[in-house]
């Protein structure tokens, strides 16, 4: 697998997932895609690739439809039921039955093997400017961002809680805002570092968790939520939605719920480890 999806640009990169067996056209595809600068990510099986559409989120896919472990039909059905991202299959089957098949399980195009390397890049581009295109029509009618009792107005630069207005430090600003635009998505240290700081040095890695940190405490200190942002250990942050549930998410705090006063404000197990300067 290359490595994860850490592009440097305020708006992310487009991600491009390659789910193919065969480790010869596996390798194609993946260099062809290096070469042209493309971010991208490389599985082998359908479970593989379910985990990461789950995880990560990929714009394009880039799918074989003979996976060792399952169908690729049955793969595009499964992520049908919760994305509409733009799937590509590259597969061998060559049937007007196979093709059909496919489309009607909610592929957007369809090459067959074997194939060019030119008409590949031509598909993936077109791929790429639809998602340029759905994205940005996203941004123009999306103005501000709206998660429980938090609310970011982008235009007037404002973040408000419960109807009260915070104050934030540009850094702390810059980091919610990435959050919000990519909700539900966990980002890793190194793209935060990119899109925020501007370098992926590890030597930043401390004054992130410190802002991380300090905007958690604001937005918890108005709202009386702890579940805002989600540490995953070794990995990055996540902003949650609200209505994924307490329970869920906050399994510590239900265990330290004995030891803190009614009145106080829940404290996540990774805020906690942020003060202490841990995971």
């Amino acid at each position: 697998m290359t490595a994860p999806y850490e592009d440097g640009a305020e708006t992310p990169q487009e991600r491009i997932l390659i789910v193919e067996d065969d480790k010869a056209i596996r390798s194609l595809v993946s260099t062809t895609l290096e070469q042209q600068q493309l971010e991208h990510v490389t599985v082998s099986t359908g479970r593989a690739a379910i985990a990461e559409i789950t995880r990560n989120s990929p714009d394009v896919v880039l799918l074989d439809l003979g996976l060792p472990d399952m169908d690729g039909v049955e793969l595009i059905r499964t992520v049908r039921r919760w994305s509409m991202m733009f799937i590509i299959v590259v597969s061998a089957r060559s049937e007007e039955d196979d093709k059909i098949a496919a489309l009607d399980a909610g592929a957007d195009d369809y090459l067959t093997k074997p194939f060019s390397v030119d008409e590949l890049l031509a598909r993936v581009r077109a791929a790429l400017r639809r998602v340029r295109y759905t994205r940005s029509r996203s941004e123009e009618d999306k103005s501000t961002f709206v998660n429980g009792v938090l609310s970011l107005d982008y235009a007037a630069g404002s973040v408000t809680v419960a109807g009260t207005e915070i104050h934030l430090a540009p850094m702390e600003y810059k980091l919610l805002c990435l959050l919000a635009r990519n909700v539900g998505k966990v980002l890793t240290y190194k793209y935060i570092l990119k899109s925020v700081w501007g370098s992926s040095l590890d030597q930043n890695l401390p004054s992130l968790r410190v802002f991380m940190a300090t905007l958690r405490k604001k937005l918890e200190k108005t709202s009386g939520q702890c579940c805002y942002i989600k540490t995953h250990v070794g990995v990055g942050y996540r902003m949650l939605r609200v209505e994924e549930s307490h329970e869920e998410h906050c399994e510590y705090c239900h265990q330290e719920e004995k030891d803190v006063p009614p009145s106080s404000t829940c404290l996540t197990k990774d805020a906690k480890e942020n003060q202490t300067g841990k995971e």
